[in-house]
């Protein structure tokens, strides 16, 4: 059983496909769930390359490790909504 939590964006794409709409309405919210679905493919390709080019805790000099901790928690984050 898979037990890790669906992307919000996701989760938001996949209830516009079933919503109940106008014909208008309901182009453009499939239109917007292919948008949210493109954007956090997009989003999971930045994410795993910057983490590439991140460097190791071991090759950050002493006066920008704090900067690197803070850009370390932002991917995380980031993280948590994919």
């Amino acid at each position: 059983m898979n037990t890790t939590k669906q992307p919000e964006a996701l989760r938001l794409a996949e209830a516009l496909d079933y919503m109940d709409l106008g014909r208008m309405q309901a182009e453009d919210a499939q239109k917007a769930a292919d948008e949210l679905r493109r954007l956090h493919s997009v989003n999971a390709m930045l994410l795993e390359a910057l983490e590439y080019w991140m460097p190791d805790e071991t090759m950050v000099q002493a006066p920008h490790l704090g900067e690197w901790q803070q850009h370390i928690a932002a991917i995380a984050a980031a993280k948590e909504g994919t």
